[in-house]
């Protein structure tokens, strides 16, 4: 009898330990990382940051927002020095953020201030 309790007891565990998993949503990380023009001013770049801080508070689905500016040593970033990094719900959070009318917003301004080099993004689930 203690046998088959114990099978029940670590089938009630796995199950549980299933569900709950299945239950879990998977973030999304949308990493953006700017290559700006030398031209660029600090003051240029503090308002393009600002305004990607602040589609978090705009843009429904975006859980966090950090950035950052390359501190490695290895000095192989190839000139792409601010990195910005949402965590979204999932992906279906990320696929509305991508034509939300406060993004495209802040791809006309970040246009019309002419700073930007080149840039790269890369999404994943962690």
């Amino acid at each position: 009898m203690n046998k088959n309790r114990t099978i029940i007891a670590l089938l009630i565990i796995f199950i549980s330990v299933f569900y709950t998993g299945c239950q879990q949503q998977e973030h999304m990380r949308h990493i953006v990382i700017f290559k700006y023009k030398p031209t660029a001013t600090h003051d240029q770049i503090e308002k393009v940051t600002a305004a990607l801080a602040e589609l978090k508070n705009t843009i429904p689905g975006i859980v966090a927002f950090e950035h950052g500016i390359n501190d490695s040593p290895e000095q192989k970033n190839l000139g792409y020095t601010h990195v910005y990094m949402f965590t979204f719900e999932d992906a279906a959070a990320r696929d509305e953020y991508l034509p939300h009318p406060k993004h495209k917003e802040f791809g006309q301004m970040l246009e019309k201030l002419d700073i930007l080099e080149d840039a790269f993004v890369i999404d994943y689930i962690p």
